[in-house]
């Protein structure tokens, strides 16, 4: 009897571009803690220290995208996480620094949003389909961002209305032909996001942590239009922890 084989080939990622994340030196994606990768529906994003690389495994003659943020030399900043943000038509790359910013870049190399989130390094980029409303179907996202004893939750909602913002402005931009924003005003035009940041803290530094979803009050806590997230994490120490 033959062997059965039982993978499907769905693309490939080969490219001379991948040389520059250590691509032909043995153990280059298992050997390689710094190697951070994110997987969208026909694109990977794979990340070194301080260089984001996107190729589509589905399509070999798609153009390759390197996004070189601009990270702080004195501080010795680098690249520590990285995530696709999807909404509707709109893709782009999600990229969190050991100083704890919080970097957008569209898929043509541009940078739309840069916001400090907190002092430390950020540890993961989590993107969660929720509900709107525990009496409703109707979907929506949420972004986490993990830190060592801190979680951040933005609301997708607001991050989508930023970007078609960003959208809107960059459709006007070529239409009038008037030249790109500046380096210093890059990021910054469309002010800052709201969010959500939980202390959890309590029972050590995490290595890791999400946001599970909404819980119901307690039972003889008054009632009232207020949403209470339950998060989840994972202590250094492998001690699981919960908090509302």
């Amino acid at each position: 009897m033959s062997r059965r084989n039982h993978t499907t080939e769905l693309g490939c990622i080969a490219c001379e571009e991948l040389s520059e994340l250590g691509a032909g030196k043995e153990g280059w994606l298992v050997d390689n803690p710094s190697l951070l990768c994110a997987l969208d529906t026909h694109a990977l994003a794979l990340a070194n220290r301080s260089l984001v690389l996107v190729v589509g495994w589905s399509d070999p003659v798609s153009p390759r995208v390197k996004i070189h943020p601009d990270l702080s030399p004195i501080e010795a900043e680098f690249i520590s996480a990285i995530e696709w943000l999807v909404f509707d038509d709109i893709r782009v790359i999600a990229i969190g620094t050991s100083r704890g910013y919080l970097l957008i870049y569209s898929l043509d190399g541009d940078l739309i949003h840069r916001q400090i989130i907190h002092t430390t390094r950020i540890l993961r980029l989590r993107v969660r389909g929720t509900k709107r409303d525990l009496a409703q179907d109707a979907l929506a996202e949420e972004v986490c961002v993990v830190m060592p004893g801190v979680i951040a939750r933005f609301d997708g909602s607001d991050i989508q209305s930023m970007l078609q913002r960003w959208l809107q402005e960059t459709h006007a931009r070529f239409w009038d032909e008037s030249p790109k924003r500046s380096l210093e005003d890059s990021g910054n035009s469309f002010g800052r996001l709201p969010y959500q940041l939980w202390n959890v803290n309590k029972y050590g530094l995490c290595a890791d942590a999400a946001i599970t979803g909404i819980m119901p009050p307690p039972l003889m806590e008054v009632q009232s239009s207020h949403r209470y997230y339950c998060a989840v994490t994972i202590g250094e120490d492998a001690v699981i922890s919960a908090f509302r």
